[in-house]
């Protein structure tokens, strides 16, 4: 095996996708203080006075202790190389996740013992299985009053349609939480619970599941208990297939608690061992194999000030093949341009370091000099193929940008159009007002809030959103169409996008068919043409 080849064997890269507020922040910190890459969890409650969560670095992220974009954290953990691949939670930003699920080779999905499978959880999760990668999951706060074990997986399994395989299993919940049961070795590890942010680990004591100490610490109702359901799943649960694992159809499954760490370390473990190395990418000339020599990379992300004191704009590049050297020309598809990478880095949320080598599976962040867009493909010079494309969604909020201030319009033009380009809001302008009147559409109205605390705060521009009361948009198929020409548009909104192709707004679908029926031969796409 080539150093090459060794070097990409031992990566792993990884998205964590849940609801907002199952722990997915949290147990992405724990992992970072396994790896030592952290010394200090921050806290998520996005407090004034206390520290933040190290995923988020964007202001308003700290301000209201959600994450709103998707963070990228490499760190090594027992001979691994990770790539943590950190999503928003909350359904208003779920474009981005969308987008950098795209980059990863396996999920980690995090579900609240609590509440189980929710809202947002289905959504991501139908996002992975298109794409047919491996989900394992982690049930998270056993700490607290938990809904039974066996209903979990049942909802897993049921509202998700993926069949479950625990590798461990709880003693408890609550107050009552006393461990873990580990399948596998049949020993338990009891742990102590330790102040959040504190330790780098819970102190803990293994016993063999038949030792006379574990059973007096725990007590005869929960020994037997335990030994009830062990004995229930040896019987009824399904086995561990790693080829179905791989195949995303049927997903380990690990109880826990990130917060005081029950468990984290021997999911880590285990995910490590069961899932792979980075995967194959389909392209326009095959599949491309990751362990060739030959560099190959896309773009799934892109940020703009990202380095206040710098005003930057990074692009977030997945490599899939190959190895990157800083030093060498590479090939950029679309604009068919030879040209080094420039500014090469490894990133840990804000924190970054210049590197001169990366490898398959590594995500790294180079200067973007508004040349590279979403879905582009990086290779060698001498390679033309291109990776198969990341979906956009149709907006579904529309409101119209007011500038306060004229004086300051070319900051917010470049404001705009920035944010834009990262594939947070889509820009349009009135069809006959131009860019006098520019319109911004969203998949989550939170977007709008981002917007304009942006715009205020990294471009200095005052503006004020005015709601549209649209709720459907739809390109015209034909782009010489004259929308003036069109019948019975009283209630519809005619704009152009940023290339000048026409777009019509509606306020529902029946106002849709009506346009239909009374414009003979006027065609409609639902999706934005690339």
């Amino acid at each position: 095996m080539s150093s090459i080849e060794k070097e990409i064997e031992r990566r792993r890269t990884f998205a964590i996708i849940s609801h907002p507020d199952a722990g997915k922040t949290t147990l992405t910190e724990k992992f970072l203080l396994y790896g030592g890459a952290i010394n200090t969890a921050g806290s998520v409650k996005g407090k004034a006075n206390s520290k933040y969560a190290v995923s988020d670095w964007m202001d308003i992220e700290k301000e209201r202790g959600i994450s709103v974009t998707s963070s990228v954290l490499q760190f090594d953990y027992n001979g691994y190389c990770i790539n943590i691949l950190d999503t928003p939670g909350h359904q208003d930003f779920s474009e981005d996740t969308y987008r950098t699920l795209m980059a990863a080779d396996s999920a980690v999905m995090v579900i609240d013992a609590s509440k189980g499978v929710e809202a947002q959880t289905i959504k991501l999760f139908k996002v992975c299985t298109m794409r047919h990668i491996p989900i394992f999951t982690f049930i998270n706060k056993m700490d607290r009053e938990a809904r039974d074990s066996f209903d979990l997986l049942d909802d897993i399994e049921t509202v998700l349609g993926i069949r479950t395989c625990p590798m461990n299993w709880p003693i408890g919940s609550g107050k009552r939480f006393k461990g873990i049961y580990d399948r596998e070795s049949s020993q338990v590890s009891m742990f102590q619970t330790v102040a959040p942010g504190g330790a780098k680990s819970a102190e803990e004591t293994d016993y063999d599941v038949t030792d006379s100490a574990f059973k007096s610490k725990v007590g005869d109702e929960l020994y037997n208990q335990l030994i009830e359901e062990v004995e229930l799943l040896d019987g009824a649960s399904d086995e561990l297939d790693l080829e179905k694992v791989g195949r995303g159809e049927l997903s380990p499954v690990f109880f826990g608690s990130a917060l005081t760490n029950f468990g984290v370390e021997a999911f880590l473990k285990y995910f490590l061992k069961m899932t792979s190395s980075p995967l194959p990418r389909k392209s326009n000339e095959g599949t491309i194999n990751p362990m060739t020599e030959d560099f190959s990379a896309f773009v799934f992300k892109i940020q703009a000030n990202m380095n206040k004191s710098h005003r930057d704009r990074i692009a977030f590049m997945r490599i899939c093949s190959g190895k990157f050297d800083a030093d060498k020309e590479v090939y950029h598809v679309r604009s068919k341009r030879k040209l080094r990478l420039s500014q090469p880095q490894q990133l840990m949320a804000q924190d970054r370091k210049v590197l001169k080598e990366a490898y398959a599976g590594d995500v790294i962040g180079v200067f973007d000099p508004a040349l590279f867009s979403i879905g582009d493909t990086i290779c060698m010079p001498g390679q033309k193929f291109e990776y198969e494309g990341i979906p956009t969604f149709a907006p579904e909020h529309f409101c119209r940008l007011v500038q306060l201030n004229s004086m300051k319009r070319k900051q917010f033009m470049k404001g705009v159009t920035e944010i834009a380009q990262e594939g947070a809001i889509q820009l349009f302008q009135d069809y006959q007002l131009g860019m006098s009147e520019i319109i911004a559409g969203v998949v989550g109205t939170l977007q709008f809030d981002v917007l304009k605390y942006r715009l205020e705060n990294e471009y200095g521009c005052e503006v004020r959103l005015e709601t549209l009361p649209y709720g459907y948009i739809r390109w015209v198929k034909d782009v010489t169409t004259d929308l003036n020409s069109l019948k019975r548009l009283n209630d519809v909104k005619k704009v152009k996008d940023m290339k000048g192709n026409p777009l019509l707004l509606f306020n529902n679908e029946w106002i849709i068919n009506m346009v239909l029926d009374n414009n003979e031969g006027l065609e409609l796409e639902e999706f934005r043409k690339n």
